[in-house]
């Protein structure tokens, strides 16, 4: 399947050092000159703001329950093309994902569907011989994966490595490629969500080269990817029909959509911004907490996810850009909030004992909660008309937040659900999608390639049709 040399960077659990040894991997092979693309499994926005500072190149998500397994496979095809090396972070545990009885959505899959290679990462504290069951356990489990090795993290010593070595050799496991000792990758910072969001001055050159001088010193890089013929990429690059990556040929501009992108607000899937661009969109780019107005001759409007309630106080204090848009939502052209977009539409959030008043569109508060309030894969049925489709769509996507609304949007009666939305693993259908008029506001990461034709709607809903 692949056209360049591709490792899939599985764990055998979430926390097992995955991040850190593909962040590793990736700078040690940029060092070299190597142009490596990334990709993560799963409906992940933190992990790939790293990964695509450590390579310089948009990293894309995999997932084959959200968005199919033939779009993977094309989006993969098509992000890798002109690269020397592919690497793609798994998520949580190899077979973890969407289903308790298959392996949709889960880095298994992935690693089946692309036919590529396994670094397999277990942390190995505490462990002996029983590091042979737990890796035969793990290497056996499915049939069709292909494993290039075994990497122990954390491990306590040269000593301890060559009983982890000699335990797998006896079983006639995959080798054990390389031993990471305890505190040897520095510590990347994290929050509810998992990783914070990945910028220079948290991913710094120097930070990244920690973590390359790490690896290197416990593995050697050409058991991983030897050096490769130089003809031999010129001679493997072909034309791959364009699914809207950048670069690729792109339909002349027909409209503008602002996008709110800042410390506030960032998570985007890297092939939606590619794909609207590639169907003749120009994405201009706003910060809704420095900015005090928006981008001109804007035809529609996303206010996608992030962390709002941790700037809600500047968030409030700018209330040109509040005002913005309200009157922007006011001239009927199309508005969608998903998640911290959605936090930010309503009347405001309550967090820390404090309530920061937003923008007001959404008849609503939301407040903070020291638990998780949703996680997990969704499916949805659209029960009207909305931006991405018509009444009787599916669409798919995940929730993951800490946040919940505190009032119901419909006791104004100009507010509607819309969403008729299925969790996985539970049978109850819960209304949720709030729709007045040409906007949309959902707790819903929804994923455009689960129906393709959500783009093209809502650029007509925008005006582009």
């Amino acid at each position: 399947m692949s056209s360049c040399p591709t490792l899939v960077i599985a764990g055998t659990h979430s926390g097992a050092g995955k991040t850190s040894f593909a962040l590793a991997l990736t700078r040690a092979l940029a060092r070299r000159g190597r142009k490596v693309q990334t990709f993560k499994v799963g409906p992940d926005f933190l992990d790939p703001t790293y990964l695509a500072l450590a390579s310089g190149r948009p990293c894309y998500n995999l997932d084959g329950w959200m968005a199919g397994r033939a779009y993977c496979r094309r989006l993969f095809a098509e992000a890798a093309a002109d690269v020397d090396h592919a690497l793609v972070e798994g998520a949580m545990g190899l077979f973890d994902g969407a289903e308790t009885g298959g392996d949709a959505g889960s880095t298994a899959e992935i690693a089946r569907l692309l036919d590529a290679p396994i670094v397999l990462i277990a942390n190995v504290h505490g462990m002996g011989r029983s590091f042979a069951a737990l890796v035969k356990g793990y290497t056996t489990f499915e049939a069709g994966l292909r494993f290039a090795g075994v990497v122990a993290n954390r491990c306590g010593s040269e000593r301890h490595a060559g009983w982890l070595s000699d335990a797998l050799r006896a079983a006639g496991l995959p080798p054990l490629l390389g031993a990471i000792p305890r505190g040897a990758f520095p510590e990347l910072a994290s929050r509810h969500l998992g990783l914070v969001t990945a910028d220079r001055r948290r991913l710094p050159d120097s930070l990244l080269d920690d973590l390359a001088d790490a690896l290197e010193r416990c593995l050697p890089m050409e058991t991983l990817f030897p050096e490769p013929d130089p003809g031999e990429r010129s001679e493997k690059k072909r034309a791959i029909p364009t699914i809207g990556k950048p670069g690729s040929t792109q339909s002349p501009i027909r409209l503008r959509v602002g996008v709110a992108r800042d410390a506030a607000f960032h998570f985007y899937y890297s092939d939606l911004l590619d794909a609207l661009a590639a169907a003749g969109c120009e994405i201009l780019f706003f910060s809704p907490l420095v900015d005090r107005i928006l981008p001109e001759g804007i035809s529609g409007l996303y206010l996608g996810g992030g962390y709002p309630e941790l700037h809600a106080a500047e968030l409030a204090a700018n209330g040109e850009m509040l005002g913005a848009i309200r009157a922007f939502a006011a001239s009927g052209r199309p508005l969608y909030a998903e998640c911290g977009g959605l936090m930010y539409l309503a009347r405001g959030i309550e967090a820390n004992g404090c309530f920061y008043p937003l923008v007001g569109l959404l008849p609503a508060r939301t407040r903070m909660l020291a638990a998780r309030k949703a996680l997990g894969y969704v499916e949805v049925a659209l029960t009207e008309d909305s931006l991405w489709g018509s009444r009787g769509d599916i669409l798919r996507g995940h929730e993951f937040h800490y946040s919940e609304l505190v009032d119901d949007p419909i006791s104004d009666p100009a507010w509607r659900k819309v969403y008729a939305l299925r969790r996985r693993r539970a049978d109850r259908i819960e209304a949720e999608g709030y729709q007045n008029g040409a906007i949309l506001a959902s707790y819903v990461h929804l994923h455009h390639a689960s129906r393709p034709a959500a783009v093209a709607r809502f650029l007509e809903r925008c005006g582009g049709g």
